[in-house]
C-alpha cells in the first residue's frame, strides 16, 4: 500500500526506474537550452497564461520560484499581482507532506526554504484558486512528470477543493506516458514553451 493505494511492488519498481531515466533525459534537454531559448519559451508561456486566466474577478494564484532551468514566470506573476491577483508560492514545511502556499508580493522579502528554494520570509498561508505547476514531462493523458518528490499530488489531494490545475513546460516535455500510478493527479490544462495549449479533457 502507498498513500492508501494498493500497488504491486514490481510494477512500482519498474515505473520508478522508467521515470528516473526519463527525468535524466529531460533534465539533460533543459541543460542544453540556451539562455535566449529559455527566455523565449518563458515569454510564450507567460503570454498564454495571460490568455487562459482572467484577471477579473481577482484570483489567488499559486505559482513557483524557478529552479534548475524551469520556465521563469516571475514577470507574469508581478503583472498578475499588479492587476489585483493574490500570488502565492509553495512552501515545504514538513518533508514528504503536502506543501503550504504562502502569499508572495514582488517587494516582499524572501528567505531560503527547503533545498535552498526561495520562499516568502513572512508566512501568510492562502488557499489557491489556480495552481501553476512546472512540468518536467507531460504525457498524452495530462499526467505530469515532476522532480520525483510527489509534493503536488499530495497537496492537491489534501486541499479542501480541487483548484484549477495548469501545467507549464518546455517545448520538448511531451512524452507518450508516465505510466500513471493511482495517486497521480492529471493536469486540467497545460501551456508549453512553443505556444501550445492543451486541454486535458476527461
Amino acid at each position: 500500500m502507498v498513500n492508501g493505494q494498493p500497488v504491486d511492488p514490481q510494477t512500482r519498481r519498474d515505473v520508478a526506474r522508467f521515470r528516473r531515466a526519463e527525468r535524466a533525459r529531460l533534465m539533460a534537454a533543459r541543460r542544453a537550452l540556451s539562455t535566449n531559448d529559455l527566455i523565449a519559451q518563458s515569454g510564450r508561456v507567460a503570454q498564454t497564461l495571460g490568455q487562459l486566466i482572467a484577471i477579473d474577478p481577482p484570483l489567488t494564484i499559486a505559482a513557483y520560484w524557478p529552479i534548475r532551468g524551469e520556465l521563469d514566470l516571475r514577470g507574469w506573476m508581478t503583472e498578475m499581482h499588479d492587476h489585483g491577483a493574490q500570488i502565492a508560492l509553495p512552501v515545504v514545511e514538513v518533508k514528504d507532506a503536502p506543501v503550504v502556499f504562502h502569499r508572495w508580493t514582488p517587494a516582499g522579502e524572501m528567505t531560503r526554504g527547503v533545498w535552498n528554494i526561495p520562499v516568502p520570509r513572512t508566512a501568510s498561508p492562502v488557499v489557491p484558486d489556480v495552481v501553476i505547476t512546472p512540468l518536467l514531462g507531460l504525457d498524452a493523458a495530462g499526467y505530469r512528470l515532476g522532480n520525483g518528490g510527489g509534493y503536488y499530488d499530495r497537496t492537491l489531494a489534501a486541499l479542501p477543493q480541487m483548484p484549477r490545475f495548469i501545467g507549464v513546460g518546455h517545448d520538448f516535455c511531451r512524452m507518450e506516458t508516465i505510466f500513471p500510478m493511482p495517486w497521480d493527479i492529471p493536469m486540467q490544462q497545460s501551456a508549453l514553451g512553443d505556444g501550445t495549449v492543451i486541454d486535458h479533457a476527461r
